[in-house]
């Protein structure tokens, strides 16, 4: 027998003993094995769902402080927002809040519709009304239109919001019982307005999720994103970090990388679930809005804390493991149990916290939904990566 036949007699009984061993036991468990695999896995994803439940429950179910109203000033950036304005300005005027205690601050971003016009005459009699034309100052996009109106407000306590939304009614109320017992930083709950085409449908439970999900984590301390047409700060917190300075890492994204800076200068955050402080909007019309829209809101979760990364990246491992486990049934039926089991916990979340944030979704919605909801958190993520990003 010479040295290479040797040296295959090796390599032939050291791969059948690794096969026997370490393949066999992690690629390959026995059934008992799998069965401890299967329950540790529910365990964990049941126990992380319950903290979801209970970080909420404890959260809306605080106490509402009656206080003395505060000095707010709202700043709008609105670009090619002329089909929105009437509307806008209308729901505004509706808010329940002593109308010489906020003032609204209209900012135009180089519109080409006849946003700016149609503005001036809609607000033309209404004393706590402005506008201001960031063309005439050669400038563009939503964070300098932002800055423009934050820096000509005249009240320390700021709330944003976008052109095409509308607010309920106690939205400045809400806001002022945050502010008055010290909050630097607020942000409240931003549904959109539930519709009966799929797009819609699935924007809406994205929407549901990733609030549960966002609201939760801050109730523990780890606020990481707040939507920008529900947002809320002191102009003296606003100007110690620099105003916008530090969210230039993307195009977007002004407010989930302002709270980020607010965060790592440990202010403190707050969040507004009181009834009637929602912010309502409409959903995009076409496929390719959305996943424009959501390839530049992933793209700017690209900086977060690398912390809040971390914990993200865990919860979506786990649930997307659950949701591809059918295709280890290839191996062993026993990885069936999973999908299952994941599907009737997130529709005990679902179902429990739904209303809270504005939604209501039918039980066969929630089993299909949260199966889109996951596979389009893949297809978001490889969007953001190879999308050109833009606003408007």
């Amino acid at each position: 027998m010479n040295a290479k036949q040797s040296m295959e007699i090796y390599l032939k009984d050291y791969l059948s003993i690794f096969q026997r061993t370490f393949l066999k036991k992690v690629f390959f468990p026995s059934i008992t094995q799998m069965i401890y695999l299967i329950l540790l896995s529910i365990t964990i994803i049941f126990l992380l769902n319950v903290l979801i439940i209970y970080s909420l429950q404890r959260m809306f179910g605080a106490g509402k402080n009656e206080n003395n109203p505060v000095n707010i000033s709202i700043i709008i950036a609105a670009k090619n927002e002329a089909k929105n304005i009437n509307a806008l300005v209308d729901s505004i005027n509706n808010l329940n809040y002593p109308v010489e205690m906020f003032e609204v601050i209209l900012v135009d971003d180089n519109s080409t519709d006849g946003t700016y016009e149609k503005l001036k005459i809609k607000i033309d009699k209404l004393k706590n009304f402005s506008i201001k034309d960031l063309k005439t100052l050669d400038l563009s996009g939503k964070r300098e239109a932002l800055s423009l109106g934050i820096k000509n407000s005249k009240y320390p306590y700021i709330l944003i919001t976008d052109a095409d939304c509308r607010p309920q009614a106690n939205w400045l109320k809400a806001y002022q019982k945050k502010f008055e017992p010290g909050y630097e930083m607020l942000f409240g709950i931003a549904p959109f307005y539930q519709r009966k085409q799929l797009l819609n449908k699935s924007a809406c439970f994205e929407n549901l999720r990733s609030s549960v999900l966002s609201f939760s984590m801050a109730s523990f301390g780890w606020p990481y994103t707040a939507a920008a047409r529900n947002f809320g700060f002191t102009k003296k917190a606003f100007e110690s970090l620099g105003g916008y300075s530090q969210t230039k890492d993307t195009l977007s994204g002004d407010d989930d990388l302002l709270l980020r800076e607010a965060v790592k200068n440990k202010m403190k955050i707050g969040v507004v679930t009181e009834p009637g402080s929602l912010i309502y909007s409409e959903t995009k019309k076409t496929f390719k809005e959305y996943f424009q829209q959501k390839a530049r809101h992933t793209q700017t979760s690209f900086h977060y804390l690398k912390r809040h990364q971390f914990i993200l990246g865990f919860w979506h491992l786990i649930n997307l493991t659950f949701l591809f486990s059918p295709l280890l049934m290839f191996f062993n039926p026993l990885p069936g149990i999973l999908l299952p089991a994941k599907l009737i916990i997130d529709l005990a979340v679902v179902k429990s916290n739904q209303k809270k944030f504005g939604y209501k979704f039918l039980m066969i919605e929630i089993f299909y939904l949260q199966i889109f909801y996951e596979i389009l958190l893949i297809i978001h993520f490889f969007n953001a990566n190879f999308s050109k990003i833009k606003w408007k």
